[in-house]
């Protein structure tokens, strides 16, 4: 199971975002197999701290000092608030009580505010996006995936623009899953009333890869509370019951394309080390400095040495509507997009290129823009712009992007930019159209 800060993508384009939801299973396994963090320890206090878990790992965990479900849930509750605002270290300006919901509530209630939220065409356009990047296949429904993957792994949400906090329960009691949930959400709460999260962009269209980035920290941060609280608050039968993964979920899960699982768990498994590494540094408080800088790029998350050193992406240029505008009548753009070093490395794992040397090639990003054309009776564009760090990095992925053009559905191909740290992939319904696609884009982009 899992819980998120916000059950909805707000009108995102879901073919980049999906990744608003953390597995509290998958924490809960970490700590079965590092033996539980220790929540006294210092931060810095050694340099030998596994980053996918949390300072130390010799403790174990002592009996739960949170009072056992007694018809009083307020109680228990408030004892969660307590014990997560002393680890945290925020203030609580406003108290919480969870709407506990039953699974079948909470899917209704997700396929719901997704309907709401996301209109068809937003949707279809992420769609038909994917599927010419050989990301989805050629008769899914994108809509219906995300509300699938949601309903099935969600444990539980905070929404920073209504302050509903919802925790979803089997049995309709309060167990360790519920209590954990209730922890990690209830830091989201400490988080909005003390940065704002709504100002985070999370969700900003256009910027999903930014997006993704400081979803990361905001993800991290929940889970790296939630990890230390567990391990101090749990008895060893609530720790247990974190163990019993639902073997249908966990099926869901591996059903769902790479791109829609793996940004789902980017925020939290990334997020995790992300954030523990500063915390390692400089304790809660150098955490709290990040929200005054915030990451900029899944590259920051994966290498915390560029976000210490300030490393920004480079803005790529690509305007869709003016692409569509050189393609002719019947073409028309839709909102480009940055798909970042994360999502890259995924894209050429899945079209073809060995997962080793996929990460390898999209090591060395500097920044891209993505822009999907569509065309008369069917027909579909697409550009990628890339630029990077060095020419031997751009090397490196026109030969990795290559293996991957291959795979795609139409026709594609990989070109060198009109300098040597720039590369462009096309991809079109036909071969003629790719030439037509590289044509208008050079000409507009770089002048090649």
């Amino acid at each position: 199971m899992t819980s998120t800060f916000r059950p909805r993508p707000a009108r995102r384009r879901p073919s980049l975002l999906l990744s608003t939801v953390t597995f509290v299973a998958a924490v809960a396994i970490l700590v079965a197999a590092c033996g539980s963090p220790a929540p006294s320890a210092t931060p810095g206090a050694s340099a030998g701290v596994t980053p996918a878990a949390t300072p130390g790992t010799t403790a174990t965990p002592v009996a739960s000092a949170t009072p056992a479900p007694s018809g009083n849930t307020s109680a228990v509750y408030r004892a969660i608030e307590d014990q997560v605002v002393e680890e945290r270290g925020l203030p609580a300006k406003k108290r919480l009580e969870p709407e506990v919901l039953s699974e079948a509530e909470v899917k209704k209630r997700i396929k719901e505010q997704f309907a709401k939220d996301n209109p068809a065409d937003e949707i279809a356009v992420a769609g038909e996006t994917l599927k010419a990047l050989g990301l989805l296949p050629a008769d899914a429904s994108l809509g219906d995936l995300y509300v699938d993957l949601l309903g099935s792994q969600v444990a539980g949400f905070y929404d920073p623009e209504t302050k509903e906090m919802v925790v979803v329960s089997k049995s309709g009691t309060i167990g360790g899953p519920e209590k954990v949930t209730f922890a990690h959400e209830f830091t989201h709460a400490l988080q909005d009333q003390s940065f704002g999260l709504e100002g985070i962009d999370v969700d900003a269209v256009g910027q999903g890869d930014r997006s993704l980035g400081r979803l990361a920290l905001v993800e991290g941060d929940a889970t790296l509370l939630m990890t230390r609280w567990l391990a101090s608050n749990l008895a060893a039968a609530e720790l247990r019951e974190l163990l019993q993964i639902d073997p249908e979920a966990q099926a869901q899960l591996l059903r769902m394309p790479a791109i829609l699982r793996e940004s789902l768990l980017f925020p939290y498994q990334q997020g995790l080390m992300f954030v523990n590494g500063i915390w390692a540094k400089g304790g809660w408080e150098a955490v709290d400095a990040a929200y005054g800088r915030l990451p900029d790029s899944t590259e920051q998350i994966l290498h915390p040495e560029k976000y210490q050193a300030g490393e920004k992406p480079v803005d790529v240029p690509l305007d869709a509507d003016a692409l569509a505008k050189a393609m002719g009548s019947g073409w028309s753009g839709t909102p480009e997009d940055t798909l970042g070093e994360f999502q890259l490395s995924i894209w050429l794992k899945e079209n073809g290129v060995k997962a080793l040397a996929a990460g390898d090639a999209a090591k060395g990003w500097g920044g891209d823009r993505l822009a999907y054309l569509r065309g008369p009776d069917g027909a579909h564009a697409l550009a990628l712009a890339t630029t990077w760090d060095t020419a031997a990095d751009a090397e490196e992925f026109i030969a990795a992007a290559t293996t991957a053009a291959g795979e795609l559905p139409g026709a594609a191909r990989v070109e060198r930019g009109a300098d040597p740290q720039s590369a462009w992939v096309f991809a079109a319904s036909d071969a003629l159209t790719v030439d037509r696609i590289a044509q208008a884009a050079r000409g507009l982009v770089l002048g090649g």
